[in-house]
């Protein structure tokens, strides 16, 4: 069987498109400087009309914010700051009358250290909450000091366990230490997840996009990572913990509960670079989950140390990833989830393009094109429809929140760093920090951007004046209105622009990224140049015929032969 004659799966969650809002940042309705989930509900019409589907809204339950809401310690109240289970009540009904999805974030590989659950878990060992988190004694050296049970580090530095002195043991945190790992062996677990999902779809939620799922399924022997970056005493122990040994069972767990309520679902799987793992959570028919956000993509440019080392990548490496998720996903019946930016990671235009002033609204509007009209479900975030930028190469360390990156810095900064390797830090912070999706939201041009009458609790990007919601919804040339344009376009020829195949076009070429997708008798011609200088392109022969230009982020109105692409230019041509 030919890809072109592979059955086509039709479902509502693969003609959707997604939203994504960061509570502390999105719209502070009463002044005291956070987001919150009333300035969420005032600016629904805005996201409506954007011509989404779906809002996809960051953790919003109560929780000491260690780590910005994904520290939980209780799933069924909302943090203060946001609001109130009645706001929440508002928020969904106020998306359903706009005919909106809503998406919550499940956060469940871990809670808060402030959770009950976790309180009673480490007040004692006879605790019938001991076992709902991973406890193990310590191992000791030849000099007889105490060590952890094993050299797996934390995402946020250090060990990736803390030592409890009053019972001698120590307990299991990928994250920080204040976001102990849940024990999913423990059935009682699992059925208290269980009761979460269906008391918020019971209310009215549509789905969930769940964090790190992937990790929540360990080796239960929980060895020593290999070491694989030399020097480090704490190592990655990922190939233990992502995607263990009953994951798929815990998913269809899961996936039977989305099932009963025709639910969305997403999940974050870091850490997994193999197709043949993934669609065993996302085969249509596998009853697990309806996609996955993989991380091949966002993670080109990391450095050989990590995410705060200089490196480099091409736009083949950025092809390869691409073809090879769209054409698995197709052969086997899966789906992807397509995304440039979220909640942590830096800004696109930024990052794979360019924020110069001259070319940033057209390279804005070319990652737009190149993301907008693949296969797959597209999800935007707060901002992107924008065209917003990373924060100013200004800024120094002290302007900086996240505990991802300052860790980072302040590890290096304790071990005696030169000023150059913590320049070098600063500046990939700049680059890639998680802090530049967080800025608060550029309503207009009022004090701290129309987001708070009061001072925020993260500083404003300074360029809001010009970048600004209100400059560009009734701007017909806007960013926001170009990725009205692709939604509308990928509901109007939405057999080939959702449904049809995807190929890669000139793959071997570094300046142009082009694909088609093709249904029947449909193609569609998607071509986006990544450079900030005017080349030629020869249009590949078989496109060389009657066309109408569907989108371009210039005045071009057909093609043929060898064509001169202006900087960052991108269009899509309908055959």
């Amino acid at each position: 069987m030919t890809i072109t004659e592979l059955p086509v799966h039709r479902a509502w969650w693969k003609e959707s498109n997604v939203y994504q809002i960061y509570p502390a940042s999105f719209k502070d309705s009463n002044g005291d400087g956070i987001g919150d989930i009333p300035g969420i509900v005032s600016e629904l019409d805005y996201i409506a009309g954007l011509g989404v589907d779906i809002v996809w809204l960051c953790p919003c339950y109560k929780s000491p914010q260690v780590d910005m809401g994904y520290d939980i310690s209780d799933y069924k109240d909302i943090y203060e700051k946001y609001g109130t289970l009645s706001d929440i009540d508002d928020l969904i009904s106020g998306l359903h009358k706009r005919g909106l999805k809503f998406l919550m974030d499940l956060v469940v590989n871990h809670t808060s250290d402030q959770h009950p659950w976790f309180q009673s878990s480490i007040s004692s060992k006879d605790s019938p909450y001991r076992d709902w988190y991973i406890w193990k004694k310590p191992r000791y050296a030849a000099d007889g000091s105490r060590q952890p049970p094993n050299n797996w580090a934390s995402h946020f530095g250090g060990s990736a366990w803390e030592y409890d002195a009053n019972s001698d043991e120590y307990y299991l945190h990928l994250f920080a230490k204040e976001q102990p790992d849940l024990n999913w062996e423990n059935p009682k677990v699992v059925d208290a997840v269980h009761d979460i999902m269906r008391f918020w779809l019971d209310k009215g939620v549509d789905g969930f996009r769940m964090d790190v799922i992937n990790y929540i399924s360990k080796e239960p022997a929980m060895p020593d990572a290999p070491i694989t970056i030399p020097g480090n005493r704490y190592q990655s122990g990922h190939m233990f913990y992502a995607n263990g040994p009953r994951l798929h069972e815990f998913l269809q767990g899961l996936g039977s509960i989305l099932k009963e309520y025709d639910a969305f679902s997403v999940g974050e799987m870091p850490r997994v670079y193999d197709p043949t793992e993934i669609i065993k959570a996302v085969g249509f028919d596998r009853n697990e989950l309806n996609m996955i956000f993989q991380f091949e993509i966002v993670n080109l440019g990391h450095g050989p140390t990590g995410k705060y080392s200089p490196g480099t990548w091409t736009l083949t490496e950025l092809k390869k990833i691409v073809n090879k998720w769209e054409a698995f996903m197709e052969v086997n019946d899966g789906w992807n989830a397509i995304y440039l930016e979220n909640h942590d990671q830096a800004r696109s235009v930024s990052r794979f393009a360019s924020d110069a002033p001259k070319v940033r609204k057209v390279a804005a509007q070319m990652l737009a094109t190149f993301l907008g009209f693949q296969s797959g479900t597209i999800f935007v975030y707060q901002g992107q429809e924008l065209g917003l930028a990373n924060v100013p190469k200004t800024w120094g360390v002290d302007k900086y929140r996240d505990l991802e990156s300052l860790n980072n810095y302040e590890e290096h900064a304790a071990a005696g760093a030169s000023k150059d390797v913590l320049d070098s830090i600063l500046s990939e912070m700049q680059k890639k920090a998680r802090d530049n999706a967080r800025t608060p939201m550029q309503w207009d041009t009022t004090a701290y951007a129309g987001f708070s009458s009061a001072a925020p609790w993260m500083d404003v990007n300074e360029d809001y004046k010009e970048w600004n919601a209100k400059a560009q919804v009734n701007d017909t040339s806007s960013v926001y209105a170009y990725w009205q344009s692709i939604f509308h376009l990928r509901r109007e020829f939405k057999d080939v622009l959702v449904y049809g195949t995807f190929s890669l076009v000139d793959a071997l070429n570094e300046s142009v990224f082009a694909y088609k997708r093709v249904y029947g008798s449909s193609e569609a011609l998607i071509v986006a140049s990544f450079k900030d200088t005017e080349i030629k392109w020869t249009v590949p022969q078989e496109y060389v015929k009657p066309g109408k230009i569907l989108l371009t982020n210039y005045d071009r109105s057909d093609i043929a032969g060898e064509i001169v692409l202006r900087p960052f230019e991108a269009f899509i041509l309908l055959i």
